[in-house]
């Protein structure tokens, strides 16, 4: 009896795992699932690929996420909309490097979009102004036309369009006190 009672428990629980039945598949892919929901959310489409690359069969994938979009466990609507919010503070992106993301793990254009609807145009310049006023400083004495490179091109690796990028850039240097004619704006 007292063989039963520890058994595994001093050897790190390995001997436990090993005692259990065969799972089924759809035993395993509910075990998959929550394994990789509990560090942290994942859309419908990572998960599904996930059962993929460990051999669960298609029918019993869509099966058991099915049920777990029914009962809330996955949602990628909530899923795009926390994406969009945690990436856009704290990494300062735009929306079409939020919307690549996205696309990238597998939530539907339409969920996209209204993830997105979310920043609006005001906010996601006052971002692209926030993140050039921090990057500002680690270009001064540089020339005019490398800073504004650097700056520029900073955003649009973030997402920024261009036209916002520069309109963002120049305001910012000109409050610095560079004159805009010497940049090329003077047209604008």
């Amino acid at each position: 009896m007292r063989e039963q009672e520890g058994g595994g428990g001093s050897r790190g629980g390995r001997e436990g795992r090993q005692e259990l039945p065969p799972q089924s598949p759809e035993e395993q892919a509910r075990a998959i699932c929550l394994r990789l929901l509990t560090g942290s959310p994942r859309t419908r489409r990572q998960l599904a690929d996930a059962l993929h690359k460990r051999g669960i069969p298609d029918e019993v994938s869509q099966e058991v996420l099915s049920r777990y979009e029914e009962v809330g466990l996955i949602d990628d609507a909530a899923f795009a909309g926390a994406w969009v919010e945690s990436r856009h503070r704290g990494r300062g992106l735009a929306r079409r490097a939020l919307a690549q993301e996205l696309r990238t793990k597998g939530v539907h254009a339409t969920l996209v979009e209204e993830a997105l609807g979310q920043l609006d145009s005001d906010q996601e310049e006052q971002t692209a102004r926030e993140l050039v006023e921090r990057k500002l400083r680690s270009t001064r004495g540089l020339e005019r036309d490398k800073r504004i490179r650097r700056l520029a091109g900073m955003l649009a690796r973030k997402g920024y369009p261009e036209g916002m990028a520069l309109r963002v850039v120049r305001r910012a240097l000109e409050a610095e006190g560079e004159d805009a004619d010497d940049l090329g704006y003077a047209g604008e």
